[in-house]
């Protein structure tokens, strides 16, 4: 049979059309839906930046003080935005979005939350994911099995890891089992890329629960907490409030990890790409902004003189009267503080800053 000329012209037409959507982003009535867990993160994504930390664990011993105020003020569902490594996982466990975004300027922080990922999706329950991060052996039966181990505390779970040390044998298995999930997730990784993961993940192993956040050639500070102090943690009503307190936290955020749910970007929070693109994605699924956890970002943003981007960006973010920013100061008394931390971390209304027009300084932030 031969085709007419003009049938060859239509499907010459089409297929630029389909050249220039696909390098356009996602096809022309593709729903976000479809769009698979690696393509999301590369669409959104900016170049890598720097920052001097390793940043493996937050050096914010307040960080769950605003569970409180969350709760008060009716803080849930919506989209969840953070930065840094896991004490975000905390906040989504008692937000409870519908999705979360983790941005961060360093790809380092990326990286970091595959390993999550990974250990999320190859745990059953709080103690395995633990043994895992920190390359433990297996548990013991009593925390394994079912009716127990949703009685066991968080301190239980803390003496677990601190009452036996890695071996050759179960650090191994756990850093040859979370390199292997990585591969399910479809992200392009180059082998420098592996090996910075794997270096995480050792750190995690190599110091288990005493842990601490590290600035790049500098000793850890005698005042930053330990993952130990940042699990067993409370919030001013002297509730537990870390992700691996209770198996219906655990629960919530391995699911939203396993759906894909949780998407680590890399990105500037004053930078003209990743954010707007969140607020595209946001305003075509009408979702809204639940709470943006910025921890003191924005201290440095004001030193540079990026602060009024971050505050253009932030209001191109769907939100309404109870969308919050959760923050951190260090050494600075505000109303919030509580003795005894070198850290304050509160939550502030988004619709409050930005009725407030120009912001003169940093501390323009911090002030209620």
């Amino acid at each position: 049979m031969v085709r007419r000329p003009d049938n060859w012209i239509r499907l010459g037409l089409l297929a630029c059309a389909l050249a220039l959507a696909t390098a356009g982003g996602r096809l022309h009535g593709q729903s976000q839906a479809d769009e698979s867990f690696a393509a999301r993160i590369d669409r959104l994504s900016e170049p890598d930046g720097y920052f001097d930390t390793d940043n493996l664990m937050s050096n914010e011993r307040s960080y769950l003080h605003p569970l409180d105020a969350l709760r008060e003020s009716g803080v849930s569902g919506g989209v969840y935005i953070g930065v840094g490594p896991d004490q975000n996982f905390s906040y989504i466990a008692q937000i409870r979005p519908s999705m979360a975004f983790i941005i961060d300027v360093r790809r380092d922080n990326l990286l970091l939350h595959l390993l999550f990922k990974a250990l999320f999706t190859l745990s059953r329950d709080r103690a395995e994911y633990l043994g895992l991060l920190f390359g433990r052996p297996p548990p013991p039966a009593g925390l394994r099995s079912g009716g127990d181990l949703r009685r066991a505390t968080v301190r239980e779970l803390a003496e677990y890891v601190d009452g036996v040390s890695a071996t050759a044998a179960s650090a191994a298995s756990a850093l040859t089992r979370a390199d292997g999930a990585l591969a399910r997730f479809g992200v392009a990784l180059t082998r420098e890329d592996r090996d910075t993961i794997a270096r995480f993940h050792r750190r995690f192993i190599a110091a288990g629960l005493s842990l601490r956040f590290q600035s790049t050639g500098r000793a850890p500070r005698s005042d930053y907490p330990t993952y130990r102090d940042l699990l067993l943690e409370t919030d001013r009503g002297g509730r537990h409030g870390h992700y691996l307190a209770s198996d219906d936290a655990f629960e919530f955020v391995k699911s939203l990890q396993i759906r894909d749910g949780i998407t680590p970007v890399v990105g500037d929070l004053a930078g003209d790409r990743a954010m707007a693109s969140i607020a595209r994605d946001m305003a075509e699924r009408n979702a809204r902004l639940s709470a943006f956890y910025t921890s003191n970002v924005e201290l440095y943003l004001a030193q540079d003189g990026l602060l009024p981007r971050f505050v253009a960006n932030l209001a191109r973010l769907p939100h309404d009267g109870r969308s919050v920013i959760i923050r951190a100061v260090f050494r600075t008394t505000t109303a919030e503080s509580v003795p005894g931390y070198s850290s304050t971390s509160f939550v502030r209304p988004i619709a409050g800053l930005l009725d407030r027009g120009r912001i003169r300084s940093y501390w323009d932030l911090i002030d209620p």
